[in-house]
């Protein structure tokens, strides 16, 4: 592993999603602070502090289980935003830039998680 969490490319697109969140989020209906504002900039926090905690930890398998919750939050996020979108809530271009970071990461994630986990041995013909 490099030499911190700060390196990782998805941990610094995680941290733009959650500027985005926040920016989205900025506009909405002041009915919704403890509602979906709170919801939505909570997620998108917790997919940055997973990648990050997961980093930090002991093992491999610790870290695959953090990058799991922030593929988790990263799912919330991008179910908040759908729910977002069909309310009328935000801007269409902040509801955009949220979605594609969202999917970014989520691929990333993906990615990430595959590279760390152990390949399965092939038997040899």
């Amino acid at each position: 592993m490099g030499e911190s969490f700060r390196n990782l490319v998805v941990w610094q697109r995680s941290i733009e999603l959650t500027l985005a969140v926040y920016k989205l989020t900025s506009s909405f209906p002041d009915s919704e602070r403890f509602g979906l504002t709170n919801q939505l900039r909570r997620a998108a926090v917790s997919v940055a502090s997973n990648i990050a905690e997961g980093y930090g930890r002991s093992t491999r398998g610790e870290y695959l289980q953090f990058l799991g919750h922030a593929r988790g939050s990263n799912s919330e996020v991008e179910t908040q935003i759908v729910i977002s979108k069909a309310l009328g809530f935000g801007s269409k271009q902040m509801l955009q830039t949220s979605e594609e970071l969202c999917s970014e990461v989520g691929r990333m994630l993906g990615a990430l998680m595959k590279s760390l986990r152990p390949k399965s041995l092939v038997p040899s013909p």
